[in-house]
């Protein structure tokens, strides 16, 4: 994986899900879908969204770079 398609945790959901749209099913997986319509995706990071739901960034992060190839 080129170090420009790396996804952190503190880039926000929003633009891991414009950027990176084949992550779609691990956030679905994940949130249950709930990114795509809630406000708060365009500010809140990855690390806050995980860690408001109570999962582990880590393994959100394997599987978002994962699918994003």
């Amino acid at each position: 994986m080129s170090d420009d398609k790396k996804i952190t945790a503190d880039m926000s959901i929003f633009e891991v899900m414009e950027k990176y749209p084949e992550t779609a099913d691990v956030f679905r997986k994940h949130f249950h879908g709930g990114c795509f319509a809630c406000p708060a995706a365009r500010m809140e990071t990855l690390s806050d969204g995980a860690s408001v739901h109570g999962l582990n960034i880590d393994d959100i992060l394997e599987e978002l770079n994962a699918a994003a190839g």
